[in-house]
């Protein structure tokens, strides 16, 4: 059993890291857009795209590189008590704690899916004059979302084995 969650771990840390290595970049992307946008406003007709492309870029890049941002336990804790406590105590805390995160993942994803067979089945647009549509972005999110849900599992296999005191 624990070759397999070592595998695991692996595997998805491995998944992780690659595409949050590559939605980084996800910011040039951003600011070519906006840069874009500014330019054609100054000099050109205003592009219709430009905004709403940049906010679905935007999306894309935060919940993309919300695994990896996990992974690297870059998210913002309280470090108040939890500074202060042994790697053991660090290591039940965040078991308990990584259980609310995925169930708010897993409701996450069930309302991205009903919101994106929806999209797909009635072909939803934006209610913008450029009207792009939505199902795109939409299956964006349900990936990061089921990506964010792996690297949870992951860091909570982790956690068991710092609580065992055996090296991932």
């Amino acid at each position: 059993m624990s070759s397999l969650a070592r595998s695991y771990v692996r595997i998805v840390d491995a998944i992780n890291r690659r595409l949050g290595r590559i939605m980084m970049y996800g910011i040039f992307v951003m600011i070519a857009i906006l840069l874009w946008s500014s330019i054609s406003k100054t000099f050109f007709l205003p592009s219709l795209w430009t905004l709403e492309t940049a906010q679905f870029a935007m999306v894309a890049y935060y919940i993309l590189g919300g695994p990896y941002s996990i992974q690297l336990g870059s998210n913002v804790r309280m470090d108040l008590f939890y500074g202060g406590w042994s790697d053991k105590t660090k290591a039940w805390f965040d078991c308990f704690t990584v259980l609310f995160l995925i169930f708010f993942l897993v409701v996450l994803l069930l309302g991205g899916i009903e919101s994106t067979e929806y999209s797909l089945k009635y072909g939803e647009r934006s209610p913008t004059a450029w009207r792009p549509y939505l199902w795109p972005i939409k299956i964006a999110m349900c990936v990061g979302f089921v990506l964010m849900i792996l690297q949870s599992v992951s860091e909570l296999i982790k956690d068991i084995f710092r609580i065992r005191g055996e090296a991932i």
